[in-house]
């Protein structure tokens, strides 16, 4: 048992060092070539060095907020304002079934991407059909001035059919 080892270990580092490129020189290794460690001296000043531009590097990068452009979210006026639109929902049970139907679908979603992508060639193909209609919607909606124009006018009717303030 310890020749067959053996033999397969020489095997393989025979096959690796086929594999690795000729140099001049004899050193056999699989780990890349490292240039020589510095003196203790020379390690210290450029660590010091480096910490030093590090340091530099983060003040530069450091940035602030201004009272006027952001405002704080306060989450006791977050939930009391969550808390009047449940109240003022008539029909609990339909939400509650339309979250809970929501989460279900999902899940199946999920489930079904990943039975699609346990397929060998399916998720290349769809990639392509997804890069296909993304190149279509491109070119009919965004290209040009006129076609989005149309796609915000349709952007807006189906908001107003949402929420309920139709024509």
């Amino acid at each position: 048992m310890a020749a067959v080892a053996a033999s397969t270990s020489t095997a393989a580092t025979a096959v690796l060092m086929h594999r690795l490129p000729t140099t001049k020189s004899t050193h056999f290794s699989a780990l890349p070539y490292l240039p020589p460690r510095f003196s203790a001296p020379a390690f210290s000043t450029s660590f010091k060095h480096s910490s030093e531009l590090r340091r530099s590097f983060l003040l530069q990068i450091k940035a602030s907020s201004s009272d006027e452009t952001s405002t704080p979210v306060d989450a006791n006026e977050l939930f009391t304002d969550l808390k009047e639109k449940w109240d003022a929902v008539e029909n609990k049970s339909t939400v509650l079934l339309y979250g809970g139907g929501a989460i279900v679908a999902v899940w199946l979603a999920s489930i079904v991407v990943g039975a699609i992508n346990s397929v060998p060639l399916l998720p290349k193909i769809m990639e392509l059909i997804g890069l296909g209609y993304t190149g279509w919607f491109v070119y009919r909606y965004l290209l040009f001035k006129s076609s989005r124009k149309e796609l915000a006018t349709d952007i807006e009717a189906i908001k107003k059919k949402i929420a309920g303030t139709a024509e």
